[in-house]
């Protein structure tokens, strides 16, 4: 299959909202990054752009090959590794409906504006098997090059929703039998209703304010993680976010918390 030749600037442009949007594409880097989508999302990938001969892996794909200066012009990670693709945004990232089966966990994350922590807990809720999330339009964008990046590939593991419609969708959801848990710093130290309930969304929210007072009103419960405060007031949104997916995993269930009661 052969891809006509764009001008090095339209890739460039990835790098803006505007050029994502306008191309209906984002570049993700790095070959690990890159195999990761290849596995499961192979359609997805429009081409590879490479400074060497990428492999037998990336046969299947249409692949232009770049000149180091060229590859430069056109990266915006601190450390270029020579290989990018570029990658089909899903249609579906700002409808404001939930797909048909949205899956038995949901993440809800309100307001988070750091690119890290936003790719970081995408990769987490993939490697937790949550099916879905929901993004408040204030979020960071999912398919910016930072966030794509902590994502390391999973960015499109999960089915995304960014929306400033989002407390409607965590009414339906609730209303549709979800158990919600807010993580909210006066919140119950019960993190066993993490692990105790079939369908689950969990909410997050943002890294100073936390979550806002029309979503805390939707929740089920509010919970708090038990940590020493004195020492520590709060935890990264992130390493709070890794520790309440893997509680809701049954990671640390009993016999008296287990999946599904």
């Amino acid at each position: 299959m052969v891809v006509p030749l764009k001008p090095l600037k339209w890739y460039r442009d990835l790098a803006t909202k505007k050029g994502r949007s306008e191309a209906g594409a984002f570049a993700v880097e790095g070959r690990r990054a890159i195999e990761q989508i290849a596995s499961n999302q192979p359609d997805r990938i429009i081409e590879i752009l490479s400074v060497e001969e990428p492999g037998t892996v990336f046969q299947k794909f249409p692949v232009r090959r770049l000149a180091h200066s060229q590859y430069l012009s056109v990266s915006s990670a601190k450390t270029p590794q020579g290989i990018m693709a570029i990658v089909r945004l899903p249609e579906e990232i700002c409808s404001a409906a939930l797909p048909r089966s949205p899956g038995n966990k949901i993440l809800l994350l309100e307001d988070i504006q750091d690119p890290g922590n936003v790719g970081t807990l995408i990769r987490t809720a993939a490697a937790f098997d949550f099916s879905g999330i929901i993004l408040t339009d204030k979020c960071a964008d999912p398919f910016a090059p930072k966030c794509v990046q902590a994502t390391a590939g999973s960015v499109l593991a999960v089915w995304l929703r960014r929306t400033p419609e989002y407390l409607d969708l965590a009414r339906s959801l609730r209303n549709g039998g979800y158990y919600f848990v807010a993580a909210d710093l006066e919140g119950s130290e019960d993190t066993g209703a993490l692990s105790r309930r079939e369908k689950l969304v969990l909410a997050l929210g943002n890294e100073a304010a936390g979550l806002s007072p029309a979503l805390l009103d939707i929740a089920s419960c509010r919970m708090r993680l038990p940590t020493n405060r004195r020492k520590a007031e709060s935890l990264n949104v992130a390493a709070c976010g890794a520790i309440c997916m893997f509680l809701s995993s049954g990671g640390c269930a009993t016999a008296d918390q287990t999946p599904g009661q």
